[in-house]
């Protein structure tokens, strides 16, 4: 303990931080800074479920959950917006209450130390206009302005992001009914595991 409190008594910014990172992966995170790491055998440590807790209270809070959906895998935690809240038909700029949607999910998100993939996804209709002559080029289109609206306006570290487009082929639901289509067309944030 005198050991830290030497250590600590000549702050350097970036040494402590490191410090409160691993302290925290040792005796448990009570603080913003969650990293998720994989145990031996593959499980999640009891980081990724903190996390997973603190963004369903941000949900239920808001009264986002007919929205924002979270899931776990072995990426990590998967937060799916659906295209609804963030963006108008068919277009990829940014609606203006999509940025009080992703200022609150970048208060957790800009804390952490994992990378953060985020991901654009349309249904299987086609698209073909002037701005996006595919589903790919709307899908690229999408996650580029979520990312890059964290990154500019809200603070996320730039080394950490980086931004896909999936087009149709990575559906959570069925493309035959409007709801699951709804469903599909969405933007990703993948915390990813460390």
């Amino acid at each position: 303990m005198f050991i830290i409190l030497y250590a600590i008594s000549k702050i350097d910014v970036d040494k402590y931080q490191k410090m409160m990172t691993a302290m925290g992966d040792v005796f448990g995170s009570h603080g913003k800074v969650v990293s998720m790491k994989s145990s031996g055998n593959g499980s999640s440590s009891g980081n990724e479920g903190h996390l997973k807790n603190e963004l369903s209270q941000l949900i239920d809070k808001y009264h986002y959950n007919n929205s924002i959906r979270l899931e776990e895998n072995e990426r990590g935690v998967t937060i799916h917006i659906l295209d609804d809240i963030l963006f108008p038909s068919g277009s990829s700029e940014l609606a203006t209450y999509s940025v009080t949607i992703l200022n609150r999910l970048a208060g957790i998100l800009k804390e952490l130390p994992n990378d953060i993939r985020i991901e654009g996804h349309t249904d299987n209709v086609p698209i073909n206009t002037a701005s996006f002559p595919s589903n790919w080029h709307l899908s690229v289109a999408r996650a580029l302005n979520t990312a890059y609206y964290l990154i500019n306006s809200e603070g996320l570290n730039p080394e950490k992001v980086s931004i896909v487009g999936n087009s149709e082929y990575k559906p959570i639901s069925t493309n035959e009914t409007m709801e699951g289509r709804a469903s599909n067309r969405r933007v990703d944030i993948v915390i990813i595991k460390k």
